[in-house]
C-alpha cells in the first residue's frame, strides 16, 4: 500500500505585509484627524461669527425699540426753576428717557450711547427718577455692545412751515420736546477685518412733546 504525505500550507503575513498596513493605517488616521480639526476649527470661527452677529442684531434691536418708546421725560433746573425736557442728541453722542427697559424693569430708564476709537459703541443705563439724570450717568457703568463700531446721530426737525430736516444737534432743554424721529448709523471702523457691514435705525417717535411744556417755535438751525 502506497502513503501519500499532504502537507497543509497555512496562509499568513509576512513582516513587509504587516508594516505596510500599519503605515497605511496610520496615515489614514492622520488625515482623518486633520480633517476633524479642519473642519472643528470652521465650526467654532462660523459659531463664534454667528453668536457676534446675533449679539449685534439683538443690541440694535434693544436700541431700536428704545427710541420708539422714547418719553419726553420733564424735571426741574433748580437754577431757572422751570420744567426741561431730557433730551441730549448730538451727531456722537445720544441720552434720552425711554419708557422700554432690557430688563423689562418698571418704570421710566435713561439710555446714553456713545463710541470710543478703536472700542465701539458704548451703551449706559440708569434709572429715571424725577430729576436730572446726568450724574447718575457719569457714575454709572457703561457696557460695549457693538465692538469695533462707531455711532452717527441725526434728528427730525419740523419747522414753522411744516418743512422737515435732519439736523446733527438736538437739546430738549431748548426745543421743550423730542424729534420727530431719529436716525442712527452704526459705521463699522476699516481697520478691523471681522466687521461686517454698516447698521441703521430709523425710529419715529410718536410721544415726542410733553403735555403740559409747550415746544419752542423758533426756525433758526
Amino acid at each position: 500500500m502506497r502513503t501519500v504525505n499532504q502537507t497543509v500550507k497555512q496562509a499568513g503575513f509576512t513582516l513587509v505585509e504587516i508594516i505596510l498596513s500599519l503605515g497605511l493605517t496610520a496615515l489614514l488616521l492622520g488625515l482623518l484627524s486633520s480633517g476633524v480639526f479642519i473642519v472643528a476649527g470652521d465650526w467654532n470661527r462660523n459659531s463664534d461669527g454667528l453668536d457676534k452677529s446675533l449679539d449685534q442684531a439683538l443690541a440694535v434691536l434693544q436700541i431700536d425699540r428704545a427710541l420708539h418708546g422714547a418719553f419726553p421725560h420733564s424735571y426741574t433746573n433748580f437754577d431757572t426753576l422751570g420744567r426741561e425736557i431730557y433730551f441730549h442728541g448730538e451727531d456722537d453722542y445720544l441720552s434720552f428717557v425711554s419708557a422700554v427697559s432690557p430688563q423689562r424693569s418698571p418704570g421710566l430708564t435713561v439710555w446714553e450711547m456713545y463710541s470710543v476709537a478703536d472700542e465701539g459703541v458704548y451703551l449706559s443705563l440708569v434709572p429715571a427718577f424725577s430729576d436730572n439724570p446726568t450724574q447718575r450717568l457719569s457714575e454709572s457703568e457703561p457696557i460695549l455692545v457693538l465692538e469695533n463700531y462707531t455711532a452717527e446721530f441725526s434728528y427730525l426737525y419740523q419747522d414753522l412751515n411744516e418743512n422737515r430736516l435732519w439736523i446733527d444737534e438736538w437739546l430738549g432743554e431748548e426745543q421743550l420736546s423730542l424729534p420727530l424721529a431719529v436716525y442712527v448709523r452704526f459705521v463699522p471702523e476699516r481697520d478691523f477685518e471681522d466687521v461686517n457691514e454698516e447698521l441703521e435705525i430709523v425710529a419715529r417717535i410718536k410721544n415726542n412733546q410733553h403735555r403740559s411744556i409747550r415746544p419752542t417755535t423758533n426756525t433758526g438751525f
